[in-house]
């Protein structure tokens, strides 16, 4: 397949915008399958994970290859649920193109735009597709304007839907200035309807004035009031769309099979092929300052980034890659930087959501699964033996809630070790900690959905029965003022004894996280216990000082200390480190952080006071209103995940069930000075229980 003629692009949106029942569509037509699976059937052919059948929604992300016309389309459907948005991330990591998908009644909803700020960051082409038009409520040119206002998308429509509701009935597209109608699940072309003349007329002269501002040529011809061509006008707007200046709105009804022809049409026509996106950047191996480039050609040197992990009751493992340069053939030997290993290729594998296709080489632009690679997590970059590169990795958000588990049955321990392990390594932003004291198995997650997935998962894929205790929110702590510690670690017990001494400064480092700074002078700590300061350090910073929870954005300078030629080691600078770092940072005025969630609630008129006080009892912060639909507002704001448990029942009792929210992490801020007194006189107390028990 010539690389002008493959596209790899992503669907995302808010949940339930009808992102998978496009998809269906999308394969239905392209020829993939041969009947259409429905969502709320549970046979959709991109959720095939039982969890995801069960409860009608997207949570893996899938991959899936399709062909239309002449061209190739790889396809990955992302989850809209917020729990999951690491999906999304690394998805668009290597994705080409994305197709956003909007709600004709919704409109833009809080996943929307986590996903647009998500492209945007990746600088990924998109066009826009505004479905389910045939629903009560349905309102084109609101969601185009609510896309303009709050996604700054600069939406362009190059359709026009002839009706909406129940009328809903066809399309005009606004290049060819031609009518679709739909009848047998195919699209009929005809003239435009008389009543719609005018209107359409209008919409393609502002298509015309839009792209005069990015076309000298078409300008020229709009000031000389001549017409457009259609290819000129497709040309300028693919231009425009590969250069993030503008986003083309189509529209129509996926689950009605209205507008998907034209919807991939415009796929081939005006997202961008790896050619359009061009050579990716890596870091050089041993020099951070100096880059190196790969063209999506087979001639360039292998280079490719892992993007996801899935373990197949069938075939074992599969990493899943995408190709940015050079060949990757059956049984070669490659070089993954990240973990400075290297890897045998074993199969390589052209996945159709659950089924495969095994192939013996993949080229530029390819998204394939390798079954057999020993050492490649998610991230990491895959290069050739002789070309080491770094390409950028993928960003993990934090987790914000955690669950304590233990299994079922005692004897199912290192069976229960062995299934988190593995699914952590498919989901980095599944969290895993064992809690010594407690003797009890810590898992931390995106949200309350995410975490009753992964045990959902335990049970029916590993077979592992578990006991849950209740949700809680995961905590950060970290340090407001700037301190010095010294601590002298001497241990005399006969034979050899221990010795370390250190002076570390601590500060506190906003939004960056950790760093270690090593300022030792004239060797009065040996090179070789350097790294066994920070190691020390390392370790505290998980099991936390003020309360348990783990230490975030902090800077330790190390100072100065002293050795002793026959008792320092590297356990003894670990252990000083330790209770060193410990001293310092209780001195430097500590707080904990909690993880506050950013919430849109939709809700009629009639409940407006009700939701607003509720949200205001639970320490919430009102940051706007807005109207949603006549009759309806959306609330926006920011609310502590603490006050957050349970609010579903809440909201549905204060709105007669009327009501619906969805909330997605925002940041990390402090905790009030008396919250906070009594987080820790809870665990103080919880700590104490404990050490009774035991004794």
């Amino acid at each position: 397949m010539p690389l002008n003629k493959l596209r790899n692009i992503g669907i995302a949106a808010h949940i339930d915008a009808g992102k998978t029942t496009l998809t269906e569509r999308i394969l239905f037509y392209t020829g993939t399958n041969r009947k259409m699976g429905e969502v709320h059937d549970g046979q959709a052919t991109m959720d095939f994970m039982k969890q995801e059948q069960e409860r009608g929604i997207t949570i893996a992300s899938a991959a899936i290859t399709c062909h239309w016309k002449t061209s190739q389309i790889n396809i990955i459907d992302t989850p809209g649920h917020v729990d999951f948005t690491l999906e999304v991330e690394r998805s668009l990591r290597v994705l080409d193109g994305m197709i956003a998908v909007f709600c004709a009644v919704g409109g833009v909803e809080p996943q929307s735009e986590t996903v647009w700020n998500q492209a945007d960051r990746h600088r990924v082409p998109r066009i826009g597709f505004v479905n389910k038009m045939d629903r009560t409520g349905a309102d084109f040119t609101e969601v185009v304007g609510q896309m303009n206002k709050y996604l700054d998308a600069n939406a362009v429509p190059i359709h026009l839907p002839m009706g909406a509701e129940e009328n809903f009935n066809g399309i005009i597209d606004l290049i060819t200035m031609k009518a679709y109608i739909f009848k047998e699940r195919e699209g009929i072309e005809i003239e435009i309807p008389q009543e719609y003349l005018k209107q359409a007329k209008e919409a393609h002269a502002f298509l015309v004035e839009k792209l005069a501002d990015f076309d000298e040529d078409i300008l020229s011809q709009f000031l000389d009031d001549s017409d457009v061509p259609a290819d000129q006008l497709k040309k300028a707007i693919r231009v425009a769309t590969l250069k993030l200046l503008i986003t083309p709105v189509l529209c129509g009804a996926a689950y009605k099979n209205k507008g998907i022809q034209l919807l991939l049409d415009a796929v081939i026509d005006y997202l961008p092929s790896p050619i359009d996106v061009g050579a990716v950047v890596g870091i050089d191996v041993d020099d951070a300052e100096k880059s190196h480039t790969r063209h999506p050609s087979a001639k360039d040197p292998f280079a490719a980034l892992a993007f996801k992990l899935i373990n197949d009751p069938f075939v074992g493992q599969q990493t899943f890659i995408r190709i940015f340069s050079g060949t990757l053939k059956n049984g070669i030997q490659i070089l993954n930087t990240t973990k400075g290993k290297n890897e045998r290729i074993g199969r390589i594998f052209r996945i159709h959501a659950k089924d495969r296709e095994e192939i013996s080489e993949a080229g530029p632009g390819d998204i394939v699964a390798l079954v057999g690679m020993k050492f490649t997590k998610t991230g990491d970059t895959l290069c050739d033996l002789n070309h080491p590169l770094f390409l950028e990795n993928i960003h993990i958000p934090p987790s914000v809630i955690e669950l304590k588990i233990n299994p079922a049955k005692r004897k199912d321990q290192s069976k229960l070790g062995e299934a988190l392990a593995k699914l952590a390594n498919e989901d980095p932003s599944f969290g895993i900690r064992f809690d010594d004291e407690t003797e009890e198995t810590v898992i931390s997650g995106m949200g309350e959905l995410h975490l009753e997935i992964m045990i959902d998962r335990l049970k029916h894929e590993f077979a592992v029965e578990v006991e849950v205790g209740e949700p809680s929110v995961a905590y950060r702590e970290t340090i407001t003022t700037e301190t010095e510690s010294n601590y002298k670690h001497s241990k005399q017990s006969g034979g050899k004894g221990q010795y370390a001494h250190t002076v570390i400064r601590i500060e506190p480092n906003p939004g960056k996280g950790y760093e270690f700074v090593d300022k030792i002078k004239g060797g009065v700590i040996p090179n070789e216990y350097i790294p066994s300061v920070n190691k020390g350090i390392l370790k505290t910073l998980d099991k936390g000082v003020l309360a348990g929870y783990p230490v975030v954005d902090v800077k330790v300078v190390l100072l100065d200390g002293t050795h002793h030629a026959v008792d320092s080691s590297d356990f003894a600078f670990q252990i000083c480190a330790s209770i060193c770092f410990k001293n310092g940072f209780m001195k430097a005025d500590p707080i904990l952080l909690e993880p506050v969630m950013k919430i849109e609630v939709n809700t009629p008129d009639d409940y407006i006071g009700n939701v607003v006080g509720d949200l205001n009892k639970r320490r919430g912060k009102i940051e706007s209103m807005r109207r949603y639909r006549k009759g309806a507002q959306k609330v926006n704001g920011l609310v502590p995940l603490m006050e957050m448990f349970g609010y579903a029942t809440q909201l549905r009792n204060i709105s007669s069930g009327r009501a619906s929210y969805s909330m997605e992490f925002y940041q990390y801020m402090p905790v009030n000075k008396s919250i906070q007194d009594d987080i820790l006189k809870k665990v103080a107390e919880k700590k104490r229980l404990e050490k009774l028990n035991k004794e």
